[in-house]
């Protein structure tokens, strides 16, 4: 990550601060593994922006180098002057975070005092006149030597990466929705407008790469061999093994033909049907690989599936709002078949012939369904929808514990502790939303929600 360095200044306040804050802030963020991008110090006076035309040097600063960095950090050292920092920023095109320094009560004398507290207040106000996006989070100033420092850097960072990845982006969806599942529909057009591009595939086009992936090629063989290493494949047969491992060569091979970022699969019945073969164990593998893949054609998830894995740069998950627990209000089983990348299960997976199928179509037909459990850890929740053209979205956090799942639970599931998640489910039903949830490890929808709701526009369904 790189963030521009921007250092606001107004002549009333204390200068000799200015040289101060970019040697502070840069040695901080650079302890992060975060590199700054500064303006020379000669290109305004104390290398800061005070005047509307300071502002305008620095904008034709960043305009040279854009596309180099991923943020702006707009500090102020003292009060700062807001029409300076509006001229330098209004066309900056990436998330902008105002960190004000905070007073110290020694040292409030005419010489010393930053006011910085009040200027960010100013900058907030003229930016939101001026409709330029900013982020300001509590607390209201922060010294870069601050412990909080680094989360609030953290968490800002997850916004830059959402904004960047969401902003242009192509989801592949591969076949048509199972015409019994209605929830998971959604509006090409809205997404568009959103900069999130839709490519849409007849499962036959999949079909027909899966036939041109060639017998005992490198490419394939270099595949079977991954899935063995992936996860426990004793009891497949061989041509079942091989038949996955042709599946996913083919949508390999799709996904870098058409440059996508994520995938929703219609995963059932017609592979099964074909190919003889579920394809849970090549989607887990995908998400694995940190390439978001949705089944049963949940484009809808498949946005959020990407959007947290861009925020904690780890495999996101789609599961079912599956199970109760008992008669605990605040937990339930999130599970789905096997979709769930390595690194989010407890141990190894093994593959079965999907038991569902087996019942549906007879045994031997659906070998793929990598099942498991999700390993005890603290995760983000989301989930999108598409209605009346607008793009809208929930999220929250919770914990898979470590309570026990009987044996005979078929799939990757966990058990889910979520604050007040009664309501919650109230909500997602009321709001149509899918059946499906989007989750990734980690604290992060502070960083999605700023995403999502300041830069990108997606209106958010509160609990």
């Amino acid at each position: 990550m790189k963030f521009a360095l921007y250092l606001g200044n107004r002549g009333f306040f204390p200068e000799r601060l200015i040289a101060e804050a970019r040697r502070e802030v840069t040695e901080a963020l650079a302890a992060l593994g975060i590199d700054t991008l500064c303006a020379p110090e000669n290109l305004t006076r104390y290398g800061a922006v005070e005047t509307a035309a300071e502002g305008r040097a620095f904008a034709a600063f960043l305009d040279r180098h854009r596309g180099e960095y991923d943020g702006v950090l707009l500090v102020l050292p003292n009060f700062g002057d807001e029409n300076g920092a509006s001229e330098a920023l209004c066309d900056c095109g990436v998330p902008i975070y105002i960190l004000a320094y905070p007073d110290e009560l020694d040292k409030m004398d005419f010489q010393s005092r930053r006011d910085a507290f009040c200027g960010k207040l100013s900058i907030m106000d003229v930016f939101t006149q001026f409709n330029i996006p900013f982020t300001a989070w509590e607390p209201h100033t922060l010294h870069p030597a601050s412990s909080r420092f680094a989360e609030e850097m953290r968490q800002f960072a997850a916004v830059c990466r959402i904004v960047r990845g969401m902003k242009r982006c192509r989801i592949g969806a591969i076949g048509a929705r199972p015409t019994a599942f209605k929830t998971i529909r959604f509006d090409e057009v809205a997404l568009q407008k959103k900069g999130i591009t839709v490519e849409v595939f007849d499962n036959s086009d999949l079909l027909l790469e899966v036939e041109k992936v060639k017998a005992g090629s490198s490419e394939l063989e270099a595949k079977v061999s991954r899935f063995r290493e992936y996860t426990d494949f004793d009891g497949v047969p061989a041509d079942r093994v091989e038949m996955l491992a042709r599946l996913s060569v083919a949508i390999d091979r799709m996904i870098e033909r058409y440059e996508l970022q994520a995938v929703g699969l219609r995963c059932w019945l017609d592979l099964e049907q074909t190919l003889k073969v579920s394809p849970c164990v090549v989607l887990s593998e995908l998400n694995d690989r940190g390439i978001p893949a949705a089944c049963e054609l949940d484009v809808g998830n498949a946005v959020t599936m990407y959007a947290l894995s861009l925020a904690s740069q780890e495999p996101a998950a789609c599961l079912d709002w599956n199970n109760n627990y008992e008669e605990d209000p605040d937990r339930c089983i999130l599970f789905h078949c096997g979709p769930v990348a390595q690194k989010l299960m407890a141990a190894r997976g093994r593959v079965i012939d999907h038991p569902m199928f087996a019942k549906s179509l007879g045994e031997g037909c659906a070998f793929g369904c990598n099942v498991g459990r999700l390993r005890p850890m603290s995760f983000t929740f989301a989930s999108a929808a598409t209605v009346d053209g607008k793009v809208r979205f929930y999220s929250g956090e919770g914990e898979f514990t470590s309570d026990r799942l009987p044996e005979e639970f078929f799939g990757c599931g966990g058990v889910a502790r979520i604050p007040e998640l009664q309501p919650k489910l109230v909500r997602i039903g009321r709001g149509g939303y899918r059946h499906h949830v989007s989750m990734t490890e980690g604290s992060w929808r502070r960083a999605l929600d700023e995403a999502f709701t300041n830069y990108l526009g997606y209106e958010k369904t509160e609990f």
